[in-house]
Formats: structure tokens, C-alpha cells, sequence
């Protein structure tokens, strides 16, 4: 990991920030630094379990400008629901362009956590339109 004195240096130039967390990745492990309470500018280190051990969310984005659809055209049912699991790959929308439907896919394996966009909302490129929680 990393020395005492590294610490103190990486909780220095955090604490001159406005960043609320820093997770630091190496090959001798992870160390995560983040504010003590809110509004505190008091920086501490944080285990794991301290902020959740859930894998940040992935959203799956609007590859193009269209019209997001929950369900085909020709069905009434969603693709995905909330709460479902889905394996990488697996379809979970259409973004409609004119008579073009373009596929909107899972990026990884995951749990549908949220359905960012309304069916039939028009979206622009790079939109969020669904929130997957990944497995681990």
C-alpha cells in the first residue's frame, strides 16, 4: 500500500479541492479518500464498506440522435423491466430514427436499475437512457 506520508500528502492536495472522493487503484491494493461528513474539508481514509460495496453504475447511452423506445413498435411488452437482470449484450431499448430502429444494448452484465429516458422521449447523442447496477 502506500506509506503514511503519501497519504498525508494525497489528503493534502484532496483537501484543496472540490473533489468529495479519490479511489486510488494499483497493482498493492486500493485506497479510497474522502471528506468526513458533507460539508467537512476534513479528509479521511475510508474502507471499502464505507461508502457501499455495490460497483458504481453503468449507463447505457444513445449511440445517436432518435426517439428512445421502451418496447419494438409492433409490441406492447418492454424490452427490460426495472430490477431485471440482463446478461452483456442483451437489448434494452431501440432508438427510433424515422423508420430506422438502431438497438440500445447492455454494456455489461448488470441489473436494470433505472429507466433514465421516458418511451418516446426524443434524445440527442451520448444520453443516458438506462442505468445498469453491475454484477460483481
Amino acid at each position: 500500500m502506500r506509506t503514511a506520508e503519501q497519504l498525508r500528502q494525497l489528503a493534502a492536495w484532496l483537501a484543496d479541492t472540490d473533489i468529495g472522493l479519490l479511489e486510488l487503484r494499483t497493482p498493492e491494493g486500493t485506497v479510497r479518500l474522502g471528506r468526513k461528513g458533507a460539508s467537512s474539508g476534513e479528509i479521511v481514509q475510508l474502507d471499502a464498506g464505507d461508502e457501499g460495496a455495490a460497483p458504481a453504475p453503468v449507463v447505457a447511452a444513445a449511440s445517436s440522435v432518435g426517439l428512445f423506445l421502451h418496447s419494438h413498435p409492433l409490441h406492447a411488452a418492454p424490452l427490460v423491466r426495472t430490477g431485471e437482470h440482463v446478461p452483456a449484450g442483451q437489448l434494452l431499448g431501440l432508438l427510433q430514427i424515422g423508420p430506422l430502429l438502431l438497438p440500445v444494448t447492455a454494456p455489461l452484465a448488470g441489473v436494470v436499475a433505472a429507466m433514465l429516458v421516458v418511451a418516446g422521449q426524443a434524445v440527442g447523442y451520448g444520453t443516458a437512457l438506462v442505468e445498469l447496477q453491475g454484477l460483481e
